[in-house]
């Protein structure tokens, strides 16, 4: 179990992993990422990390489609 912990808490700091592609190799959803982040990263690096990825494109793959389509016109 702790490998698997790891292993999402590496994903969820890469920034060239979305959340959708985290629940499909891990099965787990963006808020559960967030619960599993917020309980075994020290206080000041869940903070850190969630500025990060809060409204970040390429975390969000919703919102980069978005960003794609804007930027089209």
């Amino acid at each position: 179990m702790k490998k698997s912990i790891d292993e999402v808490i590496g994903m969820a700091w890469s920034d060239k992993i979305s959340f959708e592609e985290i629940k499909k190799k891990s099965g787990l959803s963006e808020s559960e990422v967030i619960s599993i982040m917020r309980k075994n990263l020290k206080k000041k690096s869940y903070i850190v990390w969630r500025k990060r990825v809060r409204g970040r494109f390429s975390k969000h793959r919703k919102l980069n489609k978005k960003r794609l389509n804007y930027n089209e016109f």
